[in-house]
């Protein structure tokens, strides 16, 4: 006699052992089954091979921290004085000192509705900073965060057509860093993400300021879920 061929040991392996009740509920139940013994090894596989949020590096929440702060907000925590020197040196008042009693009490963070970046001449917060928490870059590697368009509050598309708001592109106008971060692509606002390329965005929030809808803000620059290596 002929031996099973592998294929069809493995089949005879995961299939359980056939019911001799023939009924529709049995037979619905033999296929669950059936199907459950089949799916969980290649669904424990996958399991193994997606890696796991925690394995992706620093996933800590950040603040919007100003220009240059180390990329690891673990290491930004642990290397922050809380001294308040960027502060005091900002000459645009853009950097306040976060006030919660949790571990960001005291440390530097931007808040763009209130004062955004404006990436100034000397980049002074970074010169100052006596820890090494605001290490100095140049002014296209700065990534405070990323601009995001909110379409369903920008007045570009919630603005009646014939409306002079329906054109608007203040945020486009108002970016320092021009269209390598900001521009219009077929009517809609589109912003480059500065990591595939190493230019674009810099989170500096002028863009946020300066929109015009209120309270909330069709264009809102939000921290990166973790730091990254410079392109």
């Amino acid at each position: 006699m002929k031996q099973a061929t592998p294929h069809i040991r493995r089949y005879n392996q995961v299939m359980p052992p056939h019911e001799d009740d023939n009924t529709p509920a049995d037979r619905r139940q033999f296929f669950r089954k059936s199907l459950s013994h089949i799916m969980r090894p290649a669904a424990d596989y996958i399991e193994k091979k997606i890696p796991k949020l925690a394995d992706q590096g620093d996933t800590t929440p950040r603040p919007l921290r100003p220009p240059g702060a180390r990329r690891l907000e673990s290491d930004f925590l642990s290397t922050c004085l809380r001294c308040g020197s960027c502060v005091d040196h900002c000459p645009a008042d853009s950097i306040t000192l976060i006030k919660t009693d949790d571990q960001n009490k005291g440390t530097p963070t931007i808040e763009p509705t209130r004062r955004a970046c404006v990436m100034c001449d000397d980049l002074t917060c970074m010169k100052v900073c006596p820890s090494g928490a605001l290490q100095f870059v140049e002014r296209h590697e700065i990534r405070i965060g990323l601009a995001v368009w909110r379409p369903n509050v920008c007045l570009r598309t919630t603005a009646k057509p014939s409306s002079k708001d329906a054109s608007c592109q203040i945020c486009v106008d108002v970016c320092p860093v021009g269209n390598d971060a900001i521009r219009i692509d077929d009517g809609r606002i589109h912003v480059i993400d500065p990591r595939p390329t190493g230019s674009g965005c810099t989170g500096c929030g002028v863009c946020e300021e300066q929109c015009p809808t209120a309270p909330d803000k069709a264009i809102r620059v939000l921290p990166y879920a973790s730091r990254f290596k410079q392109a």
